[in-house]
């Protein structure tokens, strides 16, 4: 392969900057050094800032998941779902002893303490993707559900998207699976509800596009559709990022 020269980009700045000055002086005095006119120096225009290389593969992903209409051949209820927390899942952190909600806040918080000899978390930090806030978590009868634990795709939008047909070994897979769970806000939680994008994207708007792109992801692994508004609004997200 050739080998290209290669101009560093602060020697550049370094160059046109100087290049400026010494042009605007020349003007000033009216110095030349050529009886010819010199050509008209144009800077040049900045191009749109390229789309991040990282959600090629969810915009392609979105673009492939079908749409349909809410199935509603049955109404939601969330212990088809299984138990919650469900530490008898095959999915990552399954079988390991501790239930779903404590893995995800181990995962999740920073500056943990965890009680002696268990995998409870007792205390940590919660930087909240979904509102930008830091939260000091404190587990305690009055003070648990400060931080909780987000199912990214709703288990309700997911049941009527889809998983109303699985087995229930596989709905209580999806419902502990740690790619569709995000430690939050209770406030942000609360907000979100069952919505899908459509309806709902975080305040935080630096964490839209990773929110989109997980979701799509979720939906992809899982077989589920998504609504046309849905899509919608997953492609007005995703073409930014």
């Amino acid at each position: 392969m050739t080998a290209r020269r290669r101009v560093v980009p602060g020697a550049l700045v370094v160059l046109v900057a100087a290049a400026a000055v010494g042009w605007a002086w020349w003007q000033h005095s009216g110095a030349s050094r050529s009886s010819s006119p010199s050509p008209t120096w144009t800077p040049p225009v900045p191009s749109a800032a390229p789309l991040d290389p990282g959600f090629d593969a969810a915009r392609r992903m979105l673009d492939a998941l079908p749409v349909k209409g809410w199935d509603r051949a049955q109404d939601f209820k969330r212990y088809r779902f299984g138990e919650r927390w469900s530490d008898d899942v095959d999915v990552e952190f399954g079988h390991n002893g501790c239930n779903t909600r404590d893995d995800i806040l181990r995962r999740d918080l920073t500056r943990i303490e965890l009680r002696r000899g268990t995998c409870l978390v007792q205390r940590g930090v919660l930087h909240d993707p979904y509102s930008g806030d830091t939260i000091e978590f404190v587990r305690g009868p009055q003070t648990s559900e400060a931080v909780q634990v987000d199912h990214l795709v709703s288990l309700a939008d997911a049941w009527y998207k889809g998983a109303r047909v699985w087995d229930d070994a596989h709905r209580r897979d999806f419902a502990n699976d740690p790619r569709n769970l995000l430690a939050v806000s209770a406030q942000a939680n609360f907000d979100k509800a069952f919505r899908d994008a459509a309806g709902w994207l975080p305040a935080n708007a630096a964490f839209e596009c990773e929110f989109v792109a997980r979701q799509v992801t979720v939906k992809t692994v899982y077989g589920l559709w998504v609504s046309s508004h849905e899509k919608t609004a997953m492609h007005r997200v995703l073409r930014h990022c």
